[in-house]
């Protein structure tokens, strides 16, 4: 009786069925007419008693009854679907043949599997998911600072913020609903300092008892394209070894001034990854990684056992993309070839990558002052030291022209998708309309 509903009062739709049934009856008339070949009795009588009574030729009726019938048909038809597509479109979708052609395109593009977390993670992302809606974004959960850091602590759950980013970065949605996930509580007892979104994982979460359903659930309320997934769904911590033997534990405490990193690793070191994440990796036409955090947001996921050999494994073309400004306390000094090294220093000598994507736009004077004063300086590129890795180097201008240095999302994604298009990974590679 489902079906039935659709004939309810106030569903704008029976109109346009009774004018649909009209123009069927109106064709057939015509065709009687032009072929006067009896279909069905009754109804062939009632037309030729109609046409003799008129005194008009018969085939001058035919042409009026299938001209007529068309028209209903298309009339109907037309109506019909606007009154059923305007009820459930999108708000802020004014064109829907636009926006149809958009996701269909995006459905059939390159799996993309993106491996990081932070900021560099979600900036990358914004760009991305214009050419692709076949997107993993596998993110770490080490981080124990800040909101996520007290969820963690108090609800006993992975901290929610970096997959709260990486999902707002993938989303398709209104600009109010990003505003309301990222807003950050400034007053009340409890309540300061955590994000909305953090809160909301948080409490889907709680409702329905599994990590992994609350980020679906959030990606339906946001219309993600893609999906994020955790690397592991085991609490884990982070610790650093310091050049001068000191260690130090808690991912959020690792930077430190006047302090070079060594190595960094995950208690317990026997965490295990998402197998989803895994197969991601292994059946992926693209896997890239970075931008972020050398230490605490890249390096976290292949400490994982299982990520560094499925990296290696893969028939993917793997993409580094290397930061554009080094990190105090972090990767002081670093050259591009020194972030690479850093990564395959914790995870052997085996080849992870085919090519690292560096930036080669200028930095503007003020700019690397206003950074110096926070210890930060732009990545030099090393090109002696990048051959002696066995990586293909791209540069490319990938800078956003704001205050902050940063890279342009659109033009990264662009560059890594004609990367993918000159190595054989010819789906969707022309950006969605």
């Amino acid at each position: 009786m489902k079906k039935m509903k659709w004939l309810y009062p106030g569903m704008r739709v029976k109109r346009w069925v009774a004018l649909l049934v009209l123009g069927v009856f109106a064709i057939a008339a015509g065709l009687i007419l032009t072929w006067n070949t009896p279909l069905f009795s009754l109804y062939e009588e009632k037309v030729f008693a109609l046409v003799e009574f008129s005194g008009l030729h018969p085939l001058l009726w035919a042409v009026l009854f299938i001209v007529l019938g068309a028209f209903f048909l298309i009339v109907a038809i037309r109506n019909g679907l606007r009154s059923v597509v305007g009820a459930i479109r999108p708000s802020d979708v004014p064109n829907l043949v636009e926006h149809v052609y958009k996701t269909r395109n995006l459905e059939k593009g390159l799996h993309i599997v993106t491996i990081g977390g932070g900021t560099g993670l979600a900036t990358m992302l914004r760009g991305l998911k214009e050419y692709s809606s076949n997107i993993t974004a596998i993110v770490t959960v080490a981080d124990d600072g800040g909101s996520s850091g007290r969820i963690r602590d108090d609800l006993g759950i992975l901290p929610p913020g970096d997959i709260r980013n990486t999902l707002i970065a993938l989303a398709d949605t209104e600009p109010l609903m990003e505003t309301l996930f990222q807003y950050r509580f400034d007053w009340g007892d409890g309540l300061k300092g955590h994000s909305f979104g953090n809160l909301f994982i948080a409490a889907m979460t709680d409702i329905t008892g599994d990590f992994e359903e609350s980020i679906r659930a959030f990606s339906k309320v946001l219309a993600v394209r893609g999906k994020v997934l955790p690397s592991t769904l085991e609490p884990v911590r982070l610790g650093a070894v310091y050049s001068d033997g000191s260690t130090m534990m808690g991912e959020s405490s690792l930077p430190q001034k006047n302090r070079r990193i060594d190595r960094v690793f995950l208690e317990p070191a026997s965490a295990r990854a998402l197998p989803e994440a895994i197969q991601a990796i292994l059946h992926a036409d693209v896997v890239v990684v970075g931008p972020g955090s050398l230490y605490t947001s890249i390096i976290p996921n292949f400490l994982i056992p299982g990520f560094a050999d499925a990296l290696a494994e893969t028939t993917a073309l793997r993409i580094f993309v290397c930061n554009v400004m080094t990190q105090s306390g972090e990767t002081d000094g670093y050259t591009a070839s020194d972030h690479m090294k850093g990564l395959l220093a914790h995870v052997g000598p085996q080849s992870l990558f085919d090519y690292i994507v560096v930036n080669k736009g200028m930095i503007s004077a003020a700019q690397t002052r206003m950074y110096a004063h926070e210890g930060a300086h732009p990545v030099s590129l090393d090109l002696e030291g990048l051959k002696r890795l066995n990586v293909q180097v791209h540069q490319s201008d990938l800078l956003d022209r704001m205050d902050l240095v940063r890279h342009d999302s659109s033009k990264l994604a662009a560059e890594i998708m004609l990367l993918a298009s000159a190595h054989g990974k010819p789906k969707n590679g022309q950006r969605a309309m």
